[in-house]
């Protein structure tokens, strides 16, 4: 079953992708897919939250395919 809502909040977050201009939607959608993964896996939501957030907001300085 975590397998499941991991792969579910994985596909939420990607189908929003393109819609995410500036770093802090995607800060935003990378806390939110941070506070769900974190508690279908047994983590703190709020670890996961602060991970995804920072991830989603710096994501654009690293990747190219964030912008």
């Amino acid at each position: 079953m975590q397998s499941f809502r991991i792969l579910l909040a994985v596909a939420a977050i990607a189908s929003l992708s393109a819609c995410l201009d500036n770093d802090l939607e995607r800060g935003l959608a990378g806390a939110a897919a941070g506070a769900v993964v974190a508690e279908a896996t047994g983590v703190d939501p709020l670890t996961g939250a602060i991970a995804g957030g920072a991830a989603g907001a710096l994501c654009d300085e690293v990747i190219a395919a964030c912008r």
